[in-house]
């Protein structure tokens, strides 16, 4: 496993997710902004998780999908951690308990770890199992 690898591209996933998910507030289209932020988040997380996995399997690496997802998702962690906490959940009334006690956050999550998963089963496991 190439663990460096997965953690830029946890990171570049988390940077491209936090500029969605802020982007999101400018288009209202819900009452509930960050009911809203959260559901972009949701769909978006899918196409970043499934470019962020391609990234990854580009080199030819055979690591399961699980353990790659779950490198790049603790990576998105740990920056949520450290930066969107204190700089946007903070400042608005939040804390690090409320975010990461949200039904949001352990939906996207969970999200994260299935595309990953369903991306290593669909693209890498068949040739895997072609070349024996």
């Amino acid at each position: 496993m190439k663990i460096y690898r997965a953690i830029l591209i946890g990171a570049l996933i988390w940077i491209l997710g936090v500029s969605i998910f802020m982007a999101s507030y400018y288009l209202p289209f819900m009452e509930d902004l960050d009911q809203q932020a959260n559901i972009v988040l949701a769909i978006s997380i899918v196409p970043l998780v499934w470019l962020g996995m391609f990234l990854y399997y580009k080199k030819g690496d055979k690591t399961h999908g699980y353990e790659v997802g779950e490198i790049m998702l603790l990576t998105s962690i740990a920056l949520d951690a450290l930066i969107t906490v204190p700089l946007i959940v903070i400042p608005a009334g939040g804390s690090h308990y409320s975010f990461f006690t949200s039904f949001d956050f352990w939906f996207i999550a969970f999200e994260f770890i299935i595309v990953a998963v369903l991306y290593w089963r669909i693209m890498v496991r068949p040739k895997l199992d072609y070349q024996g």
